[in-house]
């Protein structure tokens, strides 16, 4: 197998603390099952806004272009909020999101055994959760035009964002959703608001039209976003792939993360079309976010950054037994009771960023026997 290239921004805050225990599990499958990359890194969010004036420069949106996958871990820092819309840390990841055509966001919920007692649901609700949102990340209010902030004539000033969706758009998000239900349970809910408006009215009927031409044996329902954020907390193993869109998939992935336990647990990956010689661009990064408030202590969870990594080996390198094995890893350190402060509970065993980097090699190499 050719060497494949990764990129590596691990940006502000926590993001280089968990991206050196990623680096620990990458050198690992180097030494004992054979796998190298070519690994690149750079800086993005705050980290180049520091050194280079801008939150991503052309040179970093290049090297991603050409990387066969990026592997992202947090922007964002409070010492930024005075800068303008266009200079924040967080442009990083909307203009790689834009510039690779990165435009469906997968975020699994699962809910580990051994964590069962971290959600705040009653563990009969959420015991054997395994959800995955699907979320349109490049169309939708979050990018449509009109938008900004205008002062009438009377002095008042408004605020205007635009939500827009297109055929194509909610397409090939929604084939996204279906292609993976194939693979899991079968099942994909797809959800809008087309009670009150036009653009969900219309991604209700693409994905209908879209699941009656290709994908009539996998089953299909609609529900209303408030009404799925309801039935998220009250009956969330009901789901099996949401699909939705950019604003409503943002608020319902963060409500489903939280039936977990916490954010430290979570990865997700943002996917593009893919190209005519096969490659497919992609992004990988847990959604915990850059947490300045504990950066540089040694406390974050590298779980979600690692189980982020294993998402790359599995839909971008199709390293299947390599991205099961660091799974497997991972919920067998939690089984023996070790957490980190976002998930320690009574009777478990508190332990910092790299003591659990270093019992999830541990356990890969048990794996690997």
């Amino acid at each position: 197998m050719s060497t494949k290239k990764l990129l590596i921004l691990p940006g502000d805050g926590i993001g280089p603390e968990v991206m050196r225990e990623v680096a620990r599990v990458a050198a690992w499958l180097s030494r004992r099952r054979g796998i190298t990359f070519d690994i690149s890194e750079d800086l993005v969010g705050g980290a180049s806004l520091a050194e280079y004036g801008v939150p991503i420069r052309e040179e970093v949106v290049q090297k991603a272009r050409e990387a066969d996958a990026v592997l992202f871990g947090s922007v964002g820092d409070p010492k930024w909020a005075h800068v303008g819309f266009d200079k924040r840390p967080e442009v990083a990841i909307l203009k790689l999101r834009q510039e690779l055509g990165l435009f469906a966001n997968l975020r699994p919920a699962k809910v580990f055994d051994a964590l069962v007692d971290a959600s705040t649901l009653k563990p009969d609700v959420v015991r054997g959760l395994d959800i995955m949102i699907v979320r349109e990340t490049v169309g939708g209010i979050y990018f449509g035009e009109p938008r900004g902030i205008e002062t009438l004539p009377d002095g008042e000033r408004r605020g205007i964002n635009t939500e827009v969706y297109t055929t194509r758009e909610i397409e090939r998000v929604a084939r996204v959703a279906f292609d993976l239900a194939r693979k899991r349970q079968n099942s994909v809910c797809s959800v809008e608001k087309c009670n009150v408006m036009e653009s969900g009215l219309l991604w209700k009927e693409v994905v209908t039209d879209l699941h009656a031409r290709e994908y009539s044996d996998v089953t299909l329902s609609h529900m209303l976003a408030d009404n799925c954020a309801m039935q998220l907390v009250r009956n969330p193993r009901q789901f099996d792939v949401i699909v939705t869109g950019n604003l409503f998939g943002d608020i319902l992935s963060d409500l489903a993360s939280m039936l977990t336990g916490s954010l430290g647990m979570l990865p997700s990956a943002t996917l593009g079309a893919v190209h005519s010689d096969g490659r497919r661009p992609a992004l990988y990064e847990p959604i915990h976010g850059s947490a300045p408030d504990i950066a540089g202590r040694g406390i974050a969870n590298p779980i979600a950054q690692i189980l982020s990594f294993a998402m790359l080996l599995r839909y971008s390198f199709s390293m299947l037994a390599e991205a099961d094995m660091i799974e497997k890893a991972v919920a067998a350190v939690l089984a023996t009771g070790l957490r980190t402060a976002d998930i320690m509970s009574e009777g478990m065993a508190r332990v910092g960023t790299d003591v659990m980097g270093d019992a999830i090699v541990r356990e890969l190499d048990k794996l690997q026997g």
